[in-house]
């Protein structure tokens, strides 16, 4: 692993909270943020996807990466995403969030615009070369269009700042193409729920997760169990998770997030548009499907996370 960061175990991709009339409720936020790191998850990233990252204006973003540093207060790194649609204002993103402090950022291609593999690397150079804050790249082909191959990562070895890759293609192949090109040059993190246990088997040894914003605990302790290789105890856990975790690989993932974390009393369902809330029959689905999950929670084996 890198020496400059030591980021492992499960980071949530926090959502943004919201008031009635959608405008940011901050301290709402700040609570949600606050209750998982209570409940032991190793890390967390803000202005994701599950954060609404393109929603949001840049001073909203900048009150969010402020509220997240002051309450980790230390206890976990926190790392912020960065969603533009040009290299100019990513780079702008960069230098917020080295003036407020946080401990990184993760670094999405350029949006919209789907761009060629020599363009999407300049992309990521242009930005890491702009700060001293280590970087994780993000590849999320399903959602944004732009494939961050490991012959891409590859060519990227040489910027000192990128330290960290998380992938949500769900390939897991591409964890050892990487490693088969640069070695450990990068940490490797999981980025889609439903092929998490597969992720760490291949060498993941952190996960950007969606659904540990409503179960944070049975999140840090799969993920634990998988790194541990005590598979006889992760599968009942994962087989028991995986109907929620594949809400994560749906394009509505953040309103089915959200309706999750609002049944346990975490936050609220409310995203801002064009995210519109689920239609009646994906609203009972969910629900129902969170209603089995509730009735027959398991009893999580002993990984040690602090008490709840």
């Amino acid at each position: 692993m890198s020496p400059r960061i030591s980021w492992e175990g499960v980071f949530p991709a926090v959502t943004t909270q919201f008031n009635d009339d959608l405008s940011l409720n901050i301290d709402a936020t700040a609570k949600v943020m606050d209750g998982l790191i209570r409940d032991g998850v190793s890390g967390l990233i803000v202005c994701g996807s599950v954060g609404e990252n393109t929603s949001l204006e840049r001073k909203e973003k900048v009150a969010i990466m402020e509220a997240a540093k002051s309450v980790a207060a230390g206890r976990v790194p926190v790392l912020c995403g960065i969603a533009e649609f040009t290299t100019a204002f990513a780079v702008e993103t960069a230098k917020e969030a080295a003036r407020v402090g946080i401990d990184g950022v993760m670094v999405m291609p350029a949006l919209v615009y789907s761009s060629k593999p020599h363009e999407t690397a300049a992309h990521f150079r242009a930005v890491a070369t702009a700060t001293d804050l280590p970087v994780m790249l993000y590849n999320n082909p399903p959602i944004y269009k732009n494939d961050v191959t490991p012959d891409i990562l590859a060519s990227l070895a040489d910027v000192e700042t990128v330290v960290c890759f998380k992938d949500s293609s769900g390939d897991t192949r591409r964890f050892i193409d990487t490693r088969n090109m640069v070695g450990d040059r990068f940490v490797l993190f999981a980025g889609l729920d439903d092929v998490i246990v597969e992720s760490v088997a291949m060498g993941a040894v952190g996960w950007v997760s969606g659904m540990s914003n409503a179960f944070p605990r049975e999140g840090e302790t799969l993920f634990r169990l998988a790194k541990a290789g005590r598979y006889a105890e992760a599968m009942p856990l994962y087989e028991w998770f995986m109907p929620l975790l594949h809400l994560d690989a749906r394009p509505d993932l953040v309103q089915c997030i959200k309706l999750c974390e609002h049944i346990m009393g975490r936050g609220t369902a409310l995203t801002r548009p064009p995210r519109l809330a689920l239609l009646p029959h994906e609203r009972a689905e969910v629900e129902a499907m969170m209603a089995k999950a509730l009735k027959n929670r398991p009893v999580l084996p002993n990984v040690g996370l602090k008490a709840a």
